[in-house]
């Protein structure tokens, strides 16, 4: 081997820089395991630990030391699904943009085409696409995008806005980079938020030009609380506000106008009109005992005073919001009211003894109901864009609260206003994201100097939050939560206790096999598969790439792959000194071009392919799985091709006794002369008898069992304390939800797996808490002493509650869908392509395609057939994809050796018929193909058993698939390229040989 000094300069360097990089990781872990040790089971005081010896120097190398925060930084990343955490996806409402970009036009083209979009949005289209396309539809050219009414508006006018005289496509090049700058704004505001939270570690990341946000908030644990951080639009607004006596006439004209169409007949009582008071009252009382007559007053829980109306349940809200749209009930208003806007505070607990849960005795959870002073532009009385600083602090009261500071305009506007609401004994209400916080009067005259103070039924947290928000800046537009992912800690090491088991017994396993069957060659190997596997985490801790479950899973598979490329060239290299060949030329020849080189370049190149395209289209801890899996092959084909190399030179200078296999398995696989042409009638009955019956299942008896990836949905692990019955769950919760949930065991009786399509098209956070609180309002009778917050919110050892969450909207389902299609069909196509490339003949590609298409359904139809009583999960969904994805490239890797022999045999001069050739060509690479499979399904079925439930499924795919892959390759992909060659082809090939 030439230039081999450079080859160990280069390998001992990359050694020392991944030992360089690693260590920062150890030294990170010593670390937390000393703040955990110290703080017990407070996970508060075990990151106040952490957060004080930040810049205490941990290590110290000789020529350099480093803090605490400088080794967090530098250390091996864990994703939420090792680390616990929190993950989310937010889409920026481009809808919102573009209202404000046409200022709340009321063009009824432009709202039609916004409507529009958002019904017939497809997988992988923009709104912003869709929106042009849709307008191009409606208007028919009566209306151009750069009407006055619509784009062409006074905020977008200038150098680079839009002019009344552009066409079309010219304005829409100029909204699209408007909207760019919008996301990008939101994206450096969802920044400034997360980096004020303190969590450690965080990660951000726009994801194309889709719209969307990635957040990843390692360790993270209040949900609620990161979400609302999260989703809040921080849109700060004044507003005046009506009192009660102001707004009660319309109230009371609303209540009898909604008994002609709330209140049956049969059901209606004579009630003496009364005045607002009398019926609050009557209201008021009617917790006890409801009247049943009074559509909005019998929902009243307990009167209002000043600017609150009253107070309601939260659950009420949605329909007294549907009665206030009404035409028929916003016709009431008074003339200088009809713009008026109601509103509804954040729930509170109400401490009246009056009003008090029948059933439970407990205080009453409420929303109070504000009238805020609206116009014709639905705009405040003063902007919160005035506030120049925000600060969490407490009022006089002693109770938390935020201060602000506003600018010399908001200060000017502010005591306007504040003096207007002390000359007319009115009150000024504080909202944010539509939400009132407070509703304060003005007792002392106007406040000069732009300070003012939010107050509520706020605590710490919150304060500091809200502080950070409007200090980050508002959000251009809303940002929904389409995808997040709940992962606990204690799930998390879970995983890591695990993927280690798993990792180090398939190390072993493939380690002894090599030995066993390859002798001293066999060490050699493993030697190199070691270093192999310091060099992945090397690469992986010097740039940053995170490291998950499924990741696990690829670096497990990189064993078996890591001596691929060795058992390709040990074999050559026996069937090398078999023909008489000294040790160094046997080594030589099964090292060059026409020995192994070939085969595993075409091998590997179909590898790369498939995990680039899995890395192109898949998300998340499936991008750690490709990216895991990318980085093996390259460094299993260096440590094989190379470094084993050196080692086996080093025996052939010294001892020379190498054989490349042991007493007892030198003779396996010679002279093994079976007819594999000869049975392809009886493997294709059997493939077409497996695919019929896999397709009918699949389309027309059981389908397949699409996880929420594919058809949106929430998924809860859910940890019970004693055993359950999952049907009896799957009832109870489909009762309380009023639609179907699923419920499955997961492992153990106590534990199931919890999938709900509930309100999954609306986004937001309160929808979020909402289901979370009917989860547990459903499943707390289960639970001795489990609040919602510990039944929600991860914390280190918790051992019962939701261990990890996730929800795909239904928008981003149908992305990740067809991009799973794409993704199959595209590696397929391309691998098609590179073997007609490579071999110059279409028959090649189709015979390997033809077994990979073979495989696939066989896999599915496996899936199809067994997802209902299986005892674990077998899923549609993204790690399904990843595992047939895999499938395909390791079902090339055997093809392709068998067709590089054929290639090789046809080239030289091998005697007999063409489908002679093919034999032989499969009989002499049979041990190639079994070995390389072995060590596959060696691996594979130490992850089924060892790797954790939440992979079993994923991994079972590809189980299944590399065996289905080995049976394909023999019987499927080479009786193909022997039926698709031409007969005259034929005859020219076997007239060469049998003359030569």
């Amino acid at each position: 081997m030439q230039n081999k000094g450079l080859i160990k300069f280069f390998a001992i360097l990359f050694a020392l820089v991944s030992i360089y990089q690693l260590s920062f990781t150890f030294v990170a872990n010593g670390v937390k395991s000393e703040a955990k040790a110290f703080a017990g089971d407070n996970p508060d005081k075990e990151l106040k630990y952490l957060d004080s010896i930040g810049k205490v120097k941990v290590l110290n190398l000789g020529f350099t030391d480093f803090t605490y925060n400088e080794v967090k930084n530098k250390q091996l990343n864990k994703g939420l699904d090792l680390e616990g955490g929190i993950n989310v996806i937010l889409q920026i409402s481009v809808k919102d943009i573009l209202k404000g970009l046409a200022n709340n036009s009321k063009n009824p083209v432009f709202n039609k085409s916004l409507a529009d979009a958002t019904a017939n949005l497809e997988g992988n289209k923009t709104y912003l696409s869709k929106f042009f396309e849709a307008f191009d539809a409606n208007s028919k050219g009566s209306v151009k995008l750069a009407s006055p009414e619509i784009f062409a508006n006074r905020s977008l006018q200038g150098e680079g806005g839009v002019d009344f005289q552009m066409s079309d496509a010219q304005v829409q090049k100029v909204i699209k980079r408007k909207v760019d700058e919008s996301i990008e704004s939101a994206y450096k505001v969802l920044r400034e938020r997360i980096d004020k939270f303190g969590v450690t570690q965080p990660n951000i990341q726009k994801l194309g030009e889709t719209g969307r946000i990635l957040v990843e908030l390692p360790g993270a644990k209040d949900v609620d609380r990161i979400k609302k951080l999260l989703g809040g639009k921080a849109q700060l607004e004044f507003w005046e506000t009506y009192k009660i006596e102001e707004i009660g006439n319309f109230l009371v004209n609303a209540n009898e106008a909604l008994k002609k169409t709330e209140v049956k007949k049969t059901e209606t009582k004579t009630v003496a009109k009364d005045s607002l008071n009398a019926l609050l009252t009557d209201a008021k009382d009617s917790t006890v005992a409801k009247k049943g007559n009074n559509p909005l007053f019998d929902k009243i829980i307990m009167n209002g005073n000043g600017p609150v109306l009253g107070f309601f349940a939260p659950k009420d809200t949605a329909v007294i919001n549907s009665y206030f749209k009404r035409p028929e009930i916003r016709v009431l208003l008074a003339a200088d009211q009809h713009y008026a806007k109601f509103v509804w505070s954040k729930p509170t607990t109400i401490k009246d003894p009056t009003a008090k849960d029948i059933k439970t005795a407990k205080d009453i959870e409420a929303v109070e109901l504000y009238a805020l002073k609206g116009s014709r532009d639905n705009t405040p009385a003063m902007s919160g864009a005035v506030v120049t600083d925000a600060k969490d602090t407490f009022d006089q009261m002693g109770k938390p609260a935020v201060s602000m500071q506003m600018n010399s305009q908001g200060a000017k506007v502010w005591e306007e206003l504040t003096g207007r609401a002390f000359a007319q004994k009115s009150y000024i209400a504080i909202v944010l994201d539509n939400i009132v916080y407070s509703a304060p009067g003005v007792t002392s005259g106007p406040i000069a100097g732009g300070r003012s103070e939010i107050t509520g039924s706020f605590d710490v947290a919150e304060t500091k939050d809200l502080a950070n928000v409007l200090n980050a800046g508002k959000l251009p537009a809303s940002a929904d939560i389409i995808q997040s992912t709940v992962v606990g800690p204690s799930l998390g090491q879970a995983a890591i206790d695990a993927g280690t088991i798993s990792s180090v017994l398939g190390f072993l396993l493939v380690c002894v096999w090599m030995v066993f069957y390859y002798g001293k060659a066999g060490w050699y190997a493993n030697l190199a598969l070691l270093l192999n596997l310091l060099f992945l985490f090397g690469i992986m801790a010097s740039f940053g790439f995170v490291l998950t479950l499924p990741g696990i899973a690829g670096i497990v598979l990189t064993l078996g792959t890591a001596v691929d490329a060795n058992i390709i060239i040990y074999e050559r290299a026996k069937e090398e000194l078999r023909e008489g060949k000294s040790l160094s030329e046997a080594v030589q020849a099964s090292y060059g071009w026409h020995g192994a080189m070939r085969s595993i370049i075409d091998a590997n190149v179909t590898h790369v392919l498939t995990g680039a395209i899995l890395f192109i289209f898949g998300t998340g801890p499936i991008k750690g799985f490709a990216l895991t899996l990318l980085i093996g092959i390259v460094t299993s084909l260096f440590t094989s091709i190379f470094i084993a190399r050196i080692f086996i030179d080093r025996n052939i200078v010294g001892k020379a006794d190498l054989t490349f296999s042991t007493n007892i398995t030198k003779n396996w696989f010679t002279n093994f002369h079976f007819d594999f042409i000869k049975v392809k009638k009886f493997t294709y009955i059997f493939s077409s008898i497996v695919t019929i019956v896999s397709l009918t299942s699949i389309f027309f008896i059981n389908g397949l069992d699409e996880g929420v990836d594919f058809v949106g949905g929430r998924t809860f692990q859910v940890k019970f304390e004693k055993p359950v019955d999952a049907a009896v769950i799957s009832d109870e919760l489909s009762a309380a939800f009023g639609t179907p949930v699923e419920a499955k065991i997961l492992g153990d009786d106590d534990q199931l797996k919890i999938t709900t399509k509930y309100k999954i098209k609306e986004d937001g956070v309160a929808i979020d808490e909402e289901v979370n609180q009917k989860l547990y309002k459903a499943l707390s009778k289960y639970y001795a002493n489990t609040s919602y917050e510990k039944f929600t919110n991860t914390y280190d050892g918790k051992k019962v509650g939701v261990l990890q969450a996730s929800k795909v909207g239904a928008s981003i389902s149908e992305d990740i869908k067809t991009n799973s299609y794409w993704a199959v069909l595209g590696a397929m196509a391309v691998i098609f392509l590179y073997l007609m490339v490579s071999f110059r003949k279409w028959q090649y590609s189709l015979g390997a395609i033809a077994a990979v298409a073979h495989d696939v359904v066989f896999v599915l139809g496996i899936y199809s057939l067994c997802y209902k009583f299986m005892p674990f999960h077998m899923e549609m969904d993204q790690h399904f994809i990843a595992a047939i994805l895999t499938v395909i490239g390791y079902s090339m890797n055997d093809t392709v050796i068998v067709f590089d022999r054929v290639r090789e045999f046809i080239i030289g001069n091998r005697k007999g018929s063409f489908e002679d050739i093919v034999n032989a060509s499969i009989n002499t690479t049979l041990s190639r193909t079994l070995n390389t499979s072995l060590m596959m399904i060696i691996v594979l079925l130490t992850m089924f058993i060892f790797g954790g439930e939440s992979i079993r499924g994923f991994i079972f795919a590809m189980l299944i698939g590399i065996i289905v892959g080995t049976y394909s390759s023999l019987f499927i992909a080479t009786p193909v390229l022997v039926d698709t060659i031409s007969a005259d082809e034929k005859h020219t090939i076997e007239d060469k040989h049998n003359k030569a």
